[in-house]
């Protein structure tokens, strides 16, 4: 499996909208949060985004920003039938690496306290460093030794 980084275009936001909104829909219920569409496309229109893909069938994407403290994973969402294939592991580690290229100390994201997500985070080494009312947030220090795309991964375009 060769799990390929596509950087998006404005015509995949619909399909990363339609997927965030359906992945993150039950959790915005149980915690009483509104899932507005608009506020999707703001963040689309600024962060650093990229489709996933295996053998060009689209299973995924994610979103990314940088500021000189760390690299933030904003959004990563996979369709149901591309989960646990290992494809969530393979875009940590390209994050890792990503983030060790731009010389950035820290990962971080955040994520819903009840996401079983969490878990994979946690095996990639963010730990739990602040949290809300219902988020965690998670981070992990980039060791400066780290070089390179994550094995399995290549990354087409930028």
């Amino acid at each position: 499996m060769e799990l390929c980084f596509q950087p998006a275009a404005e015509a995949d936001r619909t399909f990363a909208r339609t997927l965030a909104r359906r992945t993150m829909m039950p959790y915005y219920t149980r915690h009483g949060l509104l899932w507005r569409d608009g506020d999707f496309d703001e963040g689309w229109s600024w962060r650093e985004n990229y489709l996933l893909h295996v053998g060009g069938e689209p299973l995924g994407f994610v979103s990314l920003s940088a500021d000189p403290r760390a690299l933030y994973i904003r959004e990563l969402h996979l369709l149901e039938h591309a989960r646990g294939q290992g494809i969530g592991c393979a875009v940590l580690d390209h994050a890792i690496a990503l983030a060790a290229r731009r010389r950035l100390p820290l990962l971080r994201l955040m994520v819903f306290k009840d996401n079983p997500a969490q878990r994979l985070y946690r095996r990639k080494g963010l730990q739990v460093v602040g949290e809300d009312p219902c988020f965690w947030r998670m981070e992990r220090p980039i060791a400066a030794n780290v070089t390179g795309a994550a094995p399995a991964a290549t990354h087409n375009g930028k």
